[in-house]
């Protein structure tokens, strides 16, 4: 299959022996890790403190509101959105995965361990947006107050936050180990 020869030479590129793949990984966890729903951490620590300090309506607490009245719609999937996203998505990845552990192709396996774990984010990010906008839209007309609907939303939001490093970590410590093993049992790139 000639045809097809450039596509296995490329995904059977050295991936765990470069500096650039961990880089990649690294680089992508701490960028994810900036924002929760395209919300900089920031605002929502300030907010954070704005309620500590007992300022429920303060500045920093409606720029968090505002911010997620922003950022929000893009997260909520519809029904048939949802269902293509997870039949295509479930295609490419069980084809790579396919690709790189039953075929023994080192790219794809680096490309299974670092797309996964995002996909799980996205789908945790997905699910956090579904939690917030009947909140957002109680707030929006009158039904709670904001500084309740800011508390919730907040709560929710930490979290997500907390769910996000533990993922990092974990994907991350997977992928370190799977690179190790294939690095001893494959010297050289052989």
């Amino acid at each position: 299959m000639p045809e097809f020869d450039g596509l296995i030479r490329l995904l059977d590129s050295r991936s765990f022996g470069t500096i650039w793949f961990w880089l990649a990984l690294l680089g992508m966890w701490s960028a994810t890790g900036r924002n929760i729903l395209g919300v900089p951490s920031e605002v929502l620590l300030q907010a954070r403190r704005a309620q500590a300090a007992g300022e429920p309506e303060s500045p920093a607490v409606i720029t968090l509101l505002d911010w997620l009245s922003l950022t929000l719609p893009r997260w909520l999937l519809g029904p048939q959105e949802g269902a293509i996203f997870l039949a295509v998505t479930s295609f490419l990845m069980s084809s790579i995965a396919i690709l790189g552990f039953g075929y023994g192709l080192e790219m794809a396996q680096a490309l299974t361990l670092l797309l996964v774990p995002f996909l799980i984010l996205f789908w945790m990010r997905v699910l956090l947006a579904r939690q917030l906008a009947p909140l957002l839209a109680a707030g929006q007309a009158g039904e709670r107050p904001l500084d309740g609907v800011a508390i919730d939303a907040g709560r929710y939001m930490i979290r997500h936050r907390r769910l996000v490093s533990l993922l990092s970590v974990f994907s991350v410590a997977v992928t370190a180990g799977w690179g190790t093993l294939w690095a001893l049992t494959h010297p050289n790139g052989l």
